[in-house]
């Protein structure tokens, strides 16, 4: 098993938890750069929860 296929297992088996760390991720790389890439980092953030979210397992 790759690296990417075990990360996509854990995302798709924690979405939630993994969207809180990307979401803290984001704010302190805010608080650490004052802000000044803060739109960079939204891009980020949502690219990797729409990522996290195709990663979920689909309810039947």
């Amino acid at each position: 098993m790759s690296f990417m296929e075990k990360v996509k297992g854990m995302l798709g088996q924690n979405p939630d938890k993994a969207k809180q760390g990307v979401d803290k991720a984001g704010d302190m790389i805010d608080e650490r750069t004052g802000g000044k890439h803060a739109k960079q980092v939204d891009m980020a953030q949502d690219k990797a929860n729409d990522f996290i979210d195709r990663e979920k397992p689909q309810q039947p």
